[in-house]
């Protein structure tokens, strides 16, 4: 039987690089999936949820919007009858630029989607998820709440303030059967990498060359479902706060040739 038959999980950018990577994995284990899209790709959203079937569904799911939020936990539940499983991977970049000249509107959009947004999903689920009898959230953050990145302070104090929420929100509902981890990937090959942040913009991927990653290669987006998928399965049922660091051993600094040692 697949791992999660039965079970229902809610992926927030669910049309992006990560995110439809995992609500597919999700679906080909047997979860009902619901893919949360703003309202740009909400067509995406639904048309990806035609495809797999009477197993999923689309919503509008703004996660800096609370009204979305409740909408689409009232949608899941009278869709599917509870809801399990919730992944926070909903992000934005900033562009690049230094702090003294950030526009404060930047600053602020990053804190809300990445963190705000964060917050009232896990506010939102919980009563869902005590229904059901519990549950696992994942909060997906990066290898850059581990230091800091020049030209990227909004992005970076997001993604720190993501493993502070993870840790205090493990801690508030480990009684309830609910867990909450977080993934934190390092350079993934996906939109959000290869493409500009803003026009005339080099995209991350120029500044990452992973020849010196202990494995030397960008992520996919696969390995972060199968990661996800582990955290959130019974399999993982011993692990909450936990957070998983995903990056081929870029933050372990340079690796020694093959052959060396």
């Amino acid at each position: 039987m697949p791992r999660f038959t039965n079970q229902t999980a809610l992926i927030t950018g669910g049309t992006g690089g990560l995110g439809e990577s995992h609500v597919r994995a999700y679906h080909a284990e047997g979860a009902n999936v619901v893919i949360g899209s703003t309202a740009g790709g909400l067509s995406k959203a639904t048309e990806i949820a035609a495809e797999l079937g009477g197993r999923a569904l689309a919503v509008r799911l703004d996660v800096a919007r609370e009204a979305d939020w409740t909408a689409a936990v009232a949608a899941t539940e009278q869709t599917f009858g509870g809801l399990t499983i919730v992944v926070n991977n909903a992000g934005v970049q900033n562009p690049a630029a230094p702090i003294e000249s950030t526009d404060l509107s930047l600053w602020e959009r990053a804190l809300t989607v990445n963190v705000t947004g964060q917050f009232l999903g896990i506010r939102a689920v919980t009563p869902a998820m005590r229904r059901a009898g519990g549950g696992v959230i994942v909060n997906i953050g990066s290898t850059m709440a581990y230091g800091g990145t020049a030209l990227y302070a909004s992005y970076v104090a997001s993604k720190w303030a993501i493993r502070g929420l993870t840790l205090s929100a493990a801690l508030e509902l480990g009684r309830d059967n609910i867990r909450v981890n977080a993934i934190h990937p390092g350079v993934i090959s996906t939109r959000l990498i290869h493409e500009p942040a803003a026009p005339g913009e080099r995209p991350i991927s120029d500044f990452y060359d992973p020849a010196p990653f202990a494995i030397p290669r960008l992520g996919d987006p696969a390995d972060v479902s199968a990661a996800l998928l582990y955290l959130t399965s019974p399999e993982a049922s011993f692990a909450t706060g936990t957070e998983l660091v995903l990056d081929g051993g870029l933050l372990l600094g340079p690796a020694l040739p093959a052959g060396i040692g």
